[in-house]
């Protein structure tokens, strides 16, 4: 399977950074995260409370740091410098999964219309893989923090994330095609004048598309690490990720209400050991 190979693929990756970075005399932490996804995507109105906190979904994930304030090669502190004090590098491997409905004002209970029909009847499921790096800053000591200087370290971090997505688009209506445009709502591909025109010649395009795919993402987010004990830490981070497509979800319907790029707001509990 295509995710199978992904994952392989994302996996000698991973050991080849760690094999790669330990050469270089750094320490290494690992860790596994979990917790619930808002997706924010097509489905619903973007804006509408119901709609967002009703597409929930889950994520998990491995994680590597490179710490370099410590030396794995001499078991010491590295040179003393602000980069070394205050950033982390941290490398992941991550997957979330979202069931994706149709909810608030336009499938409401006093909305008995036919297109009210189609879209309470449609749904979907955006499922991401993700492989990436992220810098973290401390603005606190991090030499501090594992010597229990203070119990709290916060944290920021940026990065950039290739994301291997296979949305899945399915409906109820009618003969249960959801690629049969007589089964999806209507303004979703017929003109309208929610839609920005169509160039003279050209058809609108459809507005459903559950393929494989690849794309670039952009991820970052805050949060603070709670030390345990010497070699074990507890995390809490709160993630917000962009994707550079509108298609993550599988439906890209162009009205103006929900012309943006599909994101996600990931709110995750980690654990993470020192290895070295």
């Amino acid at each position: 399977m295509l995710n199978l190979k992904h994952l392989a693929y994302a996996f000698c990756m991973f050991v080849i950074a760690q094999t790669v970075n330990a050469q270089l005399g750094f320490s290494h932490e690992i860790g596994v995260i979990a917790g619930p996804v808002q997706f924010r995507s097509d489905f619903g109105s973007r804006n509408e409370g119901e709609t967002n906190f009703g597409n929930m979904g889950i994520g998990v994930g491995i994680i590597h740091y490179i710490n370099f304030s410590y030396r794995a090669d001499c078991n010491c502190y590295t040179t003393d410098t602000y980069f070394n004090d205050h950033f982390k590098l941290r490398n992941e491997i991550s997957w979330n999964k979202t069931k994706l409905n149709h909810l608030g004002q336009w499938v409401g209970p006093d909305n008995i219309t036919p297109d009210a029909d189609r879209l309470r009847a449609q749904s979907g499921v955006a499922k991401n893989l993700d492989i990436g790096t992220q810098i973290e800053f401390f603005p606190l000591s991090i030499r501090s923090f594992q010597a229990f200087g203070y119990r709290f370290a916060p944290f920021a971090s940026l990065g950039v994330h290739y994301t291997f997505t296979s949305p899945e688009a399915y409906t109820t209506y009618g003969n249960g095609n959801v690629y049969d445009e007589t089964n999806i709502y209507s303004f979703w591909y017929f003109d309208d004048s929610r839609l920005p025109p169509v160039p003279s010649g050209e058809v609108r395009q459809y507005p459903i598309d559950d393929s494989q795919f690849s794309l670039w993402s952009i991820v970052s987010s805050v949060g603070v690490r709670y030390k345990l004990d010497k070699l074990s830490d507890l995390m809490l981070d709160v993630r917000w990720q962009y994707y550079f497509s509108d298609w993550v979800d599988g439906l890209n319907h162009e009205l103006s209400f929900n012309k943006k790029n599909d994101w996600l707001v990931w709110v995750n509990i980690g654990y993470i050991y020192y290895l070295d």
